[in-house]
């Protein structure tokens, strides 16, 4: 499954962004919003290296949840599947 990731940006050079989402920088192409007046500090849709949207703060905090608690979730499963293993290793 591939996801987009909201990131900030950070600075602009041509169809070039500098951006960043908690602590991590990338580049991203700006070429397929070439129509759009983005800025530093707005956010965007980051996806493969191309900013594929321009974000509100909602939208981007929103999506941040999203994938936060698909990790927790994620997490609890292989604590689960882990604890199962061991419980088979003991018997």
């Amino acid at each position: 499954m591939c996801l987009g990731v909201p990131m900030r940006v950070m600075e602009i050079n041509g169809f070039t962004a500098r951006c960043e989402a908690r602590g991590i920088e990338r580049k991203a192409s700006l070429f397929l919003l070439q129509h759009e007046d983005i800025r530093v500090g707005d956010l965007l849709m980051i996806h493969v290296g191309n900013a594929i949207q321009k974000m509100s703060e909602t939208d981007a905090h929103s999506a941040w949840e999203l994938y936060d608690e698909m990790l927790q979730r994620e997490n609890e499963a292989l604590q689960v599947s882990s604890a199962g293993q061991e419980t088979e290793v003991r018997a």
